[in-house]
């Protein structure tokens, strides 16, 4: 017999208490053995370890130095020196304007200079009786060489004229039928209808030119100031004719219905117009120049002789180094216009862009070359306002590249926008990372996929996102304390993309903390 119902009081042992107390107690067994489980948890354990906090984004590769080029001033384009695709070095120059006008300018100012000089070093010298004849005369000389020039003029005009004459009247006559008149008309067809209308066109204003030339020629202002216009109207007539012939030669190459015979003798007889054309220019540009230079030499001996036969003053002396000071001024201006006129390539690398061809009009605000460096690349990228905080220069970086899949390439923040871009709303700030090594293979625009680690920690305490509880009463973990679910604060740090974060307090090493899941709402 059971010793507890050797315990149980004699008078309990009746019939009639066994059946009452037998049920009570195989109904409280039966619960305890078939429904009354204890509750089964998940736990995971803190750990020590290492995490790393990271910023995924997406961005390109652009070349380290790129630059898109312009002139500094505006002009005709006079000589192109590349083209696109071609490797060009620092200090090269690309394109270069006509820069005749300021050649000429230069050559002024720089006489002016010397002129200046000679005032300064004249007013410094003083004066001797001797010194004063000997700047008399050689002003007389220079005068006199310079009469010489201006009476050179007509003899050169003259031949000019007949160079031109000769070249549009005899050597391309045969090319137009009504050549004098107000229609003349191209004798054989081109496919180029623009051009044929301009060569018609043309050749009717250069008639007109000519006609006028050889009236001036018959009629000569013999002043000084009357040559001088003079020279200007001949090298102006003289620019047309050589448009007509440079558009000839252009219908040449696209007359279809020449003969090749014919097309080689029209050729020729276009060669030999420009020809006679470029010489009568030379010698009109030659006797320009050497008259301005002749005048300034005037002007400069006219100087020395005044002062030396005036007397010094200190505050002359004064005044004319001013003088000198503001001519060289003159002359670097000149310089940087012809500087201007010019592309230098200011980095070693490939033409990306080149747009710059011989007799276009230039403006200074249209970037007519690109230039892409040859230093290597970098990857651009926009980074929210929300993640750039997080990022410093210097942090390293890890990136794919679409274009190379299942390889990874190092880099290096290097640069981070102080000031935002704004594209449709969206405020991001660009971010520059440099590659670590060198690659061959890269190119410009490629897709890079890069994340950016921003913080390091090694040896902390580490759980994954899912033992964490987030709610409005803060942040906690759940322990299991006497059967019982305890939260417990705790202070989170650095995250990373896998998930693990970093817990400050709150939690030891070891511990183990239920897995609650998802965080809540």
């Amino acid at each position: 017999m059971p010793a507890i119902l050797k315990k149980v009081p004699m008078f309990a042992k009746s019939k009639w208490m066994l059946w009452v107390v037998l049920p009570i107690l195989v109904i409280i067994g039966g619960y305890f053995l078939f429904f009354h489980k204890s509750t089964k948890y998940q736990y995971i354990t803190v750990q020590k370890g290492s995490i790393t906090e990271s910023v995924s984004v997406t961005g390109n590769t652009v070349p380290n130095k790129s630059v898109s080029l312009a002139f500094g001033s505006s002009g005709i384009i006079s000589s192109v020196n590349s083209d696109l695709g071609e490797q060009v070095y620092a200090g090269q120059v690309l394109a270069e304007l006509n820069t005749n006008d300021l050649s000429a300018q230069l050559q002024q100012a720089l006489a002016s200079v010397s002129a200046e000089q000679a005032k300064l070093a004249g007013l410094q010298a003083g004066s001797r009786p001797e010194d004063i004849a000997a700047s008399q005369a050689a002003l007389d000389k220079a005068k006199q060489d310079l009469a010489n020039m201006y009476a050179s003029i007509s003899d050169t005009s003259t031949d000019s004229y007949a160079k031109a004459n000769d070249a549009v009247r005899i050597q391309v006559n045969s090319f137009f039928s009504n050549a004098e008149t107000a229609s003349p008309l191209l004798t054989y067809s081109t496919v180029d209808s623009q051009t044929l209308n301009d060569v018609q066109t043309e050749r009717f204003n250069v008639s007109i030119d000519l006609n006028k030339w050889q009236a001036q020629l018959s009629n000569i202002d013999t002043s000084d100031a009357g040559l001088e216009l003079l020279m200007q109207d001949e090298i102006s007539y003289l620019t047309d004719v050589r448009q007509l012939l440079n558009n000839l030669s252009n219908t040449l190459n696209t007359a279809p219905s020449l003969s090749a015979t014919t097309l080689a003798a029209n050729k020729a007889s276009v060669s030999i117009a420009l020809n006679e054309v470029n010489t009568a220019t030379k010698n009109l540009n030659t006797i320009s120049q050497s008259i301005a230079s002749q005048k300034l030499t005037v002007s400069q001996l006219q100087a020395q002789l005044a002062l030396k036969q005036a007397g010094t003053l200190p505050t002359d002396i004064s005044a004319q180094q001013a003088n000198v000071e503001q001519a060289q001024a003159n002359v670097d201006s000149v310089r940087a216009k012809i500087q201007n006129a010019q592309i230098i390539a200011p980095i070693s690398g490939t033409v990306t862009q080149f747009d710059a061809k011989i007799g276009q009009l230039a403006s200074p605000t249209v970037p007519l070359v690109s230039i892409m460096s040859d230093s290597g690349y970098e990857v651009d990228v926009g980074v929210s306002e929300i993640d750039v905080g997080k990022i410093l220069v210097g942090d390293t970086a890890t990136m794919t590249l679409d274009a190379f899949p299942n390889e990874t390439f190092k880099g290096t923040v290097f640069y981070i926008a102080p000031a935002e871009t704004n594209t449709l709303g969206v405020i991001t700030y660009q971010v520059k990372i440099s590659f670590d090594k060198a690659d061959q293979r890269l190119k410009s625009g490629l897709t890079a996929n890069i994340d950016i680690q921003t913080k390091h920690k090694d040896n902390v305490l580490i759980l994954p996102q899912y033992g964490i509880l987030q709610n409005d009463s803060g942040t906690f973990v759940e322990t299991v304390v006497n059967n019982k679910i305890v939260q417990t604060p705790v202070v989170l740090g650095i995250q990373d993309q896998k998930g693990d974060v970093e817990v400050i307090s709150g939690v030891t090493e070891g511990e183990q903390v239920l897995n609650i899941g998802l965080k809540a709402q």
